[in-house]
């Protein structure tokens, strides 16, 4: 691209993912010569702004973008506080934080490609701006409407304008519908959520300091979520009932509390509550030691909401409610139990209840509930590590001896 018609430098300007133009990749390396050279390759922009748990489930679509591009250059924009889930992301070459100097570099930039999961107003107007030969999600039209910007984005696209469709019809899930957003081969691929070594010492030395090691089982409670859907949390005396419960049925294992930085003074009303039956964890140390603590537990029991995302990402037994949200929508890759309430007036994905009897769906949920499906995800866990340990001798069977 020339950006002045009416000059070109003399100066070697490689096609290279190490060139900034400011300074060397390398001290005193020149480019003339270089024998290291990374083209760009296949140039892809992902826009992404929407809640925690959404961008972290966006993380599946990646194994799919390196398929189909093998050789992409992949520069991810999402807002300050989703940057520490996709930190250490081996498919992501350029993590970006929404904000106005760096908009201002990338509609500076071309794509190829350029991608927009969210159905939100800020998203789809970057959208419309960014330069890249092809755009697939969701843009604005002229009257600032959210619009399609692809056949593969309408199936979602319908979701967002017909609830009957979303609430009723659709059993598909969140990632399976992206996938056909962004005409994508959808494998069901995992989240992408990796621990660093430091991390992983991290969970261990938690472990110790928790009394954890000689436990035959972790469950941990992520008892609330964030303040925009309140009623995604359950009642206090709901979850100390089902952990009485579970401390009783279960007495090798443990139970912790999760939750982040809003979760505090609850966390700790519930472990008053419960007498010591559930330890709680710290919540004030950040998102990626939270993803640490989380990495702690079995099974994690939780509404839908990140905490309920991060075990999915850290491949844990998950034991999910559903009241307000779609439970259809999310995939928990066949670990762990959904408790879905069959209501008339749910999913709705309100904010507040505005009906006469009330969020039926959270103040007349059983405790009961939890316990069996605590239990449904122990048999699971206990037949997956059988079946591990079976392959696992299997193979070993297998290799010759010398």
């Amino acid at each position: 691209m020339r950006l002045n018609p009416f000059y070109s430098s003399p100066t070697l300007i490689p096609d290279c993912r190490l060139f900034s133009g400011y300074k060397p990749c390398v001290p005193h390396k020149l480019c003339a010569g270089c024998q290291d050279r990374l083209a760009m390759g296949t140039r892809v922009l992902l826009v992404n702004l929407d809640a925690l748990g959404t961008v972290l489930a966006t993380t599946a679509q990646l194994p799919a973008i390196k398929r189909a591009y093998p050789d992409c250059h992949l520069t991810w924009l999402t807002r300050p506080n989703a940057m520490p889930l996709l930190q250490h992301n081996p498919h992501i070459d350029h993590l970006v934080e929404w904000n106005d100097e760096n908009r201002m570099v990338l509609l500076q930039q071309r794509f190829e490609l350029a991608l927009n999961a969210d159905k939100s107003r800020p998203a789809a107007a970057f959208m419309n701006a960014v330069q890249a030969a092809g755009k697939r999600g969701f843009g604005l039209n002229e009257n600032g409407a959210i619009v399609p910007l692809n056949a593969g984005a309408e199936y979602s696209f319908r979701l967002g304008v017909d609830d009957h469709f979303k609430f009723r019809v659709n059993r598909r899930t969140g990632n399976d519908i992206l996938a056909e957003a962004w005409e994508l081969e959808y494998r069901r691929d995992e989240y992408v959520l990796d621990l660093t070594a430091e991390e992983q010492a991290a969970t261990e030395r938690w472990r110790r300091e928790l009394g954890l090691p000689e436990a035959a089982l972790v469950i941990g409670f992520n008892t609330g979520c964030s303040t925009l859907f309140p009623l995604k949390k359950l009642e206090l005396e709901t979850q100390a009932a089902a952990i009485r419960q579970l401390a009783a049925e279960l007495p090798e294992a443990k139970i912790i509390l999760l939750g982040g930085r809003e979760d505090t003074e609850r966390n700790q009303r519930l472990a008053a509550l419960c007498e010591g039956l559930a330890l709680p964890t710290p919540t004030t140390l950040g998102l990626r030691q939270g993803i640490v603590l989380t990495n702690l537990a079995d099974i994690v029991v939780s509404g839908d909401s990140l905490g309920m995302h991060l075990a999915i990402g850290l491949q844990k037994h998950v034991v999910a409610w559903f009241g307000l949200s779609c439970a259809a929508e999310i995939d928990l890759y066949d670990r762990g139990v959904k408790i879905i309430r069959e209501l008339a007036c749910a999913p709705c994905w309100k904010k507040a209840c505005d009906l006469p009897h009330g969020p039926i769906c959270v103040t007349e949920f059983k405790p009961e509930w939890i316990v069996a499906a605590v239990h449904q995800a122990r048999r699971q866990l206990a037949n997956r590590a059988a079946v591990d340990r079976h392959v696992n001798e299997t193979a070993a069977l297998a290799v010759p001896r010398g």
